[in-house]
Formats: C-alpha cells, sequence, structure tokens
C-alpha cells in the first residue's frame, strides 16, 4: 500500500474501535460524529491533496519504489532537503498552518530518528532490538502511511514535586514484563490529533534523572489497544455553515488527555522497553537532529499562518479604507514576521549539511533554533494585530441566514457594506472569517496552542543559551580585551 487517499483514510478511522470521549461522549464513529466530522474531511482533503500535488508531495519509497509522503523522506541531497520543503508547503497551506498536527508533522520525526537509528542501539549497543523495531516502524509508517498522534509530556499535578520523576505514578512508567509484552501505566499530555489517528507514539522529552529506567519508554501502538483512552477536550467545532464559521467548522484538530491503564505493549513495537541503559538513550536520542528536522516542519506551518494573517490584517485594513500611519506600521510588523520566517527556512536548507551517516543530510539548524521561541512571542502579538485593526468590526458580522433574507439583505447592504465598493456579504465573510481566527472557542484554542507549540518561549531561549556554539562570540569578546591589554588580535584569522 503506498500513499493513501482520503476516503482510505476515513475508512480507517471507521473500522477503528478506539476509545475516544468528546463532551463527555464516547464516540462510535469519528467520520460521522458532529463533532468531529468537519476535521475528519480536512485531513482526508489533506491525504487527497498529496495526490493532486503529486510532483510536490511524493517520492518513490527507496525499497519498493511506491509513492510515499515526501514528509517520510530521508534526504540523501541539498536538492532533497529544498523538495522537501517544497512538499510539506503544499500540504500546510491547504490549513493555512491552523492545523498543526497534520500527519507530516510526526512523518518527520520518525524519518529523523530513523535516520539515527544507531544512537537509538545505544553507545554500547544495549538496545539492538529497540534499534530494529524503530527502523521497522517507520518503514511500515511510510509505506501505509499512517496518521500519528503522540504525547511526550507528563501531566501537571503537583508543580512542587512533578520533577521528582522516579516513584511518580502519574506519568508512564513501566508496571510489568511477560514474555511478549511490557506492560506500563500511567497518563500523557498532550495528543494533538488523537481522534484522527491510527496509532500513538511515545518518544523521549525531557531528560530523566538516573534511575528512572521504568520511566525510559518508547513506542508506537495502535489506538484500539486494550486500555489506552483519549479524553479529548471540550470540543471547538461547530456543525454550522462555513460561511459563519469558516474555520471552527473545518479546523478542530482536538487534543486529549491520555491514559494508559495497565496497556500491554507488544515487544516489537517497543523501541526503549526500561532496560538497563534506556536512561542514556532515551537523553540523547532527541539532540541528535530531531530539533531541526522538526522545526522545519514545524517553521513551515508558521510561514503559511504567517502569510495568512498578514493577508488577512491587509484586507481588514482595504475594506475599511484604513491607511493610517498606525495600521500601517502593524501591518509592516506582520510582514517582518513573514520574511524573517521565509528567510529562516531557506537559510536551513543552504546551510544543510551531510550528518555522516549512510549520505543522510539534515537542514542546518541556527537559523530554525530561534523560531522556536520567537513564535511563540510574535503569534500572540499576530492576534493582537489583527484585534486592533477589526476593533469592533470582528463583532458586526451578519450571518449567512442574515444576508439572504430578503427583508434584511437591502439593509445590510446600506449601513454594513465595505470602502471601496465591497458589499455587505464580502465584508461579513472576511471579518466573520477574522473574528473565527481571533475570538471563537477554536480562535482562543489556537492562541494558548502557539504558546507553548515547542515549550514555551523561555524554555526554548534557555536550551538555546546552553546549547549554543559561543566560538565566534568569544572570539570577539577575547578580541577587544586583547586590545585593551595592548596585545590586538584580529578576530578574522589574518
Amino acid at each position: 500500500m503506498a500513499a493513501r487517499t482520503g476516503a482510505q483514510f476515513l475508512a480507517g478511522l471507521s473500522a477503528t474501535d478506539r476509545e475516544v470521549w468528546v463532551d463527555g461522549e464516547r464516540v462510535a464513529d469519528v467520520p460521522s460524529h458532529p463533532k468531529l466530522a468537519g476535521a475528519a474531511r480536512t485531513l482526508a482533503a489533506v491525504f487527497d491533496r498529496q495526490h493532486t500535488y503529486a510532483e510536490d508531495c511524493l517520492v518513490p519509497d527507496p525499497e519498493t519504489g511506491e509513492p510515499i509522503n515526501i514528509s517520510h523522506q530521508i534526504c540523501k541531497s541539498r536538492d532533497d532537503l529544498q523538495r522537501r520543503v517544497d512538499g510539506l508547503s503544499r500540504i500546510s497551506e491547504y490549513t493555512v498552518g491552523l492545523m498543526g498536527r497534520t500527519p507530516d508533522y510526526m512523518n518527520m520525526k520518525l524519518a529523523s530518528f530513523a535516520a539515527r537509528w544507531r544512537d537509538w542501539a545505544g553507545a554500547d549497543g544495549t538496545n539492538p532490538d529497540g534499534a530494529e523495531n524503530l527502523v521497522a516502524f517507520q518503514k511500515r509508517l511510510r509505506r501505509e502511511d499512517l496518521s500519528l498522534t503522540h504525547t511526550i509530556i507528563q501531566p501537571n499535578n503537583d508543580k512542587r514535586t512533578d520533577s521528582a520523576i522516579i516513584g511518580n505514578t502519574v506519568t508512564l512508567h513501566k508496571v510489568g514484563e511477560t514474555a511478549d509484552a511490557v506492560v506500563v501505566r500511567g497518563a500523557r499530555i498532550l495528543a494533538t490529533l488523537a481522534p484522527f489517528a491510527d496509532e500513538i507514539v511515545v518518544y523521549p522529552a525531557i531528560p530523566l534523572p538516573r534511575g528512572a529506567e521504568d520511566y525510559a519508554l518508547s513506542f508506537s501502538i495502535p489506538v484500539d489497544i486494550p486500555g489506552l483512552k483519549f479524553l479529548c477536550r471540550d470540543s471547538a467545532s461547530i456543525d454550522a455553515d462555513p460561511f459563519d464559521r469558516p474555520l471552527s467548522s473545518r479546523f478542530d484538530e482536538q487534543d486529549a488527555f491520555v491514559i494508559l491503564d495497565d496497556v500491554e505493549i507488544p515487544r516489537d513495537r517497543m523501541f526503549l522497553d526500561g532496560r538497563p541503559g534506556s536512561v542514556a538513550i532515551y537523553n540523547s536520542v532527541g539532540r541528535t537532529g530531531l530539533l531541526d528536522n522538526m522545526s522545519t516542519q514545524t517553521t513551515i506551518r508558521a510561514l503559511n499562518k504567517l502569510e495568512f494573517a498578514y493577508g488577512l490584517g491587509s484586507r481588514m485594513a482595504d475594506t475599511l479604507g484604513d491607511r493610517s500611519p498606525a495600521t500601517n506600521e502593524m501591518l509592516g510588523e506582520l510582514l517582518s514576521y513573514v520574511e524573517v520566517t521565509r528567510s529562516a527556512i531557506r537559510c536551513s536548507v543552504a546551510e544543510g549539511y551531510d550528518i555522516g551517516v549512510d549520505g543522510t543530510w539534515f537542514p542546518g539548524g541556527r537559523a530554525l533554533t530561534p523560531m522556536r521561541s520567537l513564535l511563540a512571542v510574535w503569534f500572540p502579538r499576530v492576534n493582537e494585530i489583527l484585534t486592533l485593526i477589526g476593533s469592533h468590526n470582528l463583532l458586526t458580522t451578519p450571518s449567512r441566514a442574515l444576508l439572504d433574507d430578503e427583508a434584511m439583505r437591502p439593509l445590510l447592504e446600506e449601513f454594513l457594506h465595505g470602502a471601496d465598493g465591497v458589499d455587505a456579504e464580502e465584508r461579513a465573510a472576511l471579518f466573520r472569517l477574522a473574528w473565527d481566527f481571533l475570538g471563537s472557542n477554536l480562535g482562543g484554542r489556537n492562541a494558548l496552542y502557539e504558546r507553548f507549540y515547542l515549550t514555551s518561549a523561555a524554555r526554548n531561549r534557555v536550551t538555546s543559551h546552553l546549547l549554543a556554539d559561543r566560538r565566534r562570540a568569544d572570539e570577539l569578546v577575547d578580541h577587544l580585551l586583547a586590545v585593551g591589554r595592548g596585545a590586538g588580535t584580529d578576530p578574522t584569522g589574518r
């Protein structure tokens, strides 16, 4: 089986008896449930899109030659890196970056892990079967074109004690073993896309302390495995005319709290099983190029969303005839976010490099690293700018029913038209779109999501500083210190 169509994706959802709860109700069939159907159709369109734009979005499987999504590709050149950027952009532009966890997100991660499979085996070779399982799973993932959700963070129960991993019975840990399986228990957050996934992947995140082998777990399992439960947040999906709710009717990808209630994980599904040496592997595999590959996808998604926001803000200003210096300055600010993000993606390709393993190329990370903190700050500002431009006009948005009313339509055309010949319907459509982006339940969820999409801005700043290559900065400081002592040096080395 090669790259799936939307119909095949939906059929797979209906065939799976998962335990998903939405608004207090266990869902029997995901594609037909009114709180999930809109997003299911949107994701089906994403699967279809890879065939519509096959030249950009599909590549041959390196072993079978069958077409697979480009997000599964393990790049072998700088040209491959650029083509992957082009394909990922085609995927993201369909949802204008509003769905942060379309399947290509996890596909990129698993491709990165599989490219560095030796890291999973361990420096002393303590986990060879786990590494083999990971490679085998990545092959199946790309050939069956699965949709994955994931969960990596332990819940917050008591921030005074949560950091003490050992002995914490809430976070996911091993509670037993059988001849064929590892038994795990605990909870994780936050499984975005859970109702629309075929499998869930657990993989390393925040480093573990010594002695926490029972917590050093990584695996992938089908979403219908006994004991696996998804408790979704309140739905932000609205079953409404797309004119009235253009985003809420289509783009609620959902987020779930995950409970693993004594789940038996087959051993051939384990990538890390808590054996001696697992903590060292757990703490290292995330620092072997994963962040830069992941940030490629997330930055492309962000670029599409920023370009959409810039276009939305500009169109609102035009519709209101707003040419004020304040508005033009804010639009210029949005544009600066767009172009810095675009430049980061281009730079990551230009600085791509051969990692020295099987001819594999990874994107350069220096331009992508700051994006993980900047975007968490920029997106709240984006919302603020669009709110300031829209102002009270965001609350004067006639519905489809009002516009279709024969008595009301002339009044709306008289009193709620826009500048330069924009009629009432065009104005209403624009500002309803803006309100759904900013002020709806979905807009509120997305605002929170962007702040912590790749953990907080503060944590990313700390991490980037601690891992930074400071050699050039140190050379410049040393140069002026030497000048002050009368022993001038040339920081260029000449």
